[in-house]
């Protein structure tokens, strides 16, 4: 469900519109240590030329050769050279050593060739709309479906169909267009986060475009915090951290972030002043008890963050950690 993964596929339906042959590959099944996790996926063009990874490198060049060969048969017409089929890796102690696979990994992959594009065009398009999507693959016939696809749904394969989820880009909303913002938008952006900005401060925004070198990696919005956050519709793909230091800004969006169904809302203060703003937000907007639970404030992870360029990693630490489902830190740093 990572973002590279869709990477993948747009290169691969770029390849086939300019004219090559396309196979796709994914790990379906890892015994012992292996590289890359089941659904890890990897296109390979018919002059060799590849995108994703599948191992790490363990494999790859062999399973190249091999699609080359593939590719090469299946374009002279070769009998079943159109269909999946399932390749294993690594099955003797002596082939994991010899593909490099640690501690006697196995891997078993299925390789498709890519002969329609209009399924890598749909699920394209849905998840650019902030869509999950389940694609399915019979192994026998090739065919693919696409259905919407549950957020924690886990690839499944039983040896006839294949089916993986491909989740939206993750988002990071930031609230605020100050320093801390532009380093955080930096780390989150090699994270592969989408970043959106929203300063309604034209001091600040104009400052960010100016000197920030995040301002070739996030995207900033014109409007007033709540209403970004009402219209931006957040999903569970969706983080919003609240930055500015000002109550009339920060508080009105996160009354509505956290009545939305971003996976994660937090807030630069320290311990008292998010005490206190779960006091406002109780007292003057009715916010319940577990609604207020879901704020993370002080925001970030506590390590002894002192620096903007800390903080940001204590903060974009605790998105990674919320995002991947592990458990909340006990205490978070102040800032």
């Amino acid at each position: 469900m990572e973002s590279l993964d869709l990477r993948v596929l747009s290169d691969a339906l770029t390849w086939r519109r300019d004219g090559h042959r396309v196979a796709l590959v994914t790990v379906v099944e890892t015994w012992g240590s292996a590289p890359r996790p089941p659904g890890a996926l990897l296109a390979v063009r018919d002059d060799g030329t590849v995108s994703g990874s599948v191992s790490g490198g363990c494999v790859e060049d062999d399973l190249i050769e091999r699609m080359r060969t593939t590719l090469r048969s299946a374009g002279d017409g070769a009998t079943g050279a159109d269909r999946p089929a399932v390749i294993a890796y690594g099955v003797s102690r002596e082939e994991a050593s010899r593909f490099g696979l640690p501690c006697g990994g196995t891997l078993r992959l299925v390789q498709e060739p890519l002969l329609d594009t209009a399924w890598v065009e749909q699920l394209l398009e849905r998840t650019a709309a902030h869509r999950l999507v389940a694609r399915t693959l019979t192994l026998a016939t090739g065919a693919v479906q696409l259905s919407d696809g549950e957020r924690g749904q886990a690839m499944a394969f039983d040896g006839a169909t294949l089916t993986t989820v491909f989740g939206p880009q993750w988002r990071l909303l930031l609230i605020g267009a100050g320093q801390l913002s532009q380093a955080v938008a930096q780390i989150a952006a090699l994270l592969d986060f989408e970043v959106l900005v929203c300063d309604p401060r034209e001091e600040y925004t104009a400052m960010l475009v100016a000197s920030s070198p995040a301002s070739s990696v996030l995207r900033l919005i014109d409007g007033m915090p709540d209403d970004v956050v009402r219209e931006l519709v957040p999903d569970a793909h969706t983080a919003i951290v609240a930055l500015t230091h000002d109550p009339k800004l920060d508080d009105m969006a996160l009354l509505e972030a956290l009545q939305s169904r971003a996976f994660y809302v937090g807030a630069l203060g320290s311990r008292r002043t998010q005490a206190s703003r779960k006091q406002r937000l109780a007292e003057h907007f009715d916010m319940s008890a577990a609604q207020l639970a879901r704020l993370h404030g002080p925001v970030g992870l506590a390590l002894g963050a002192r620096t903007p360029a800390e903080i940001a990693v204590a903060i974009v630490a605790e998105i990674v950690q919320e995002k991947n489902a592990g458990p909340a830190a006990p205490n978070r740093a102040a800032s």
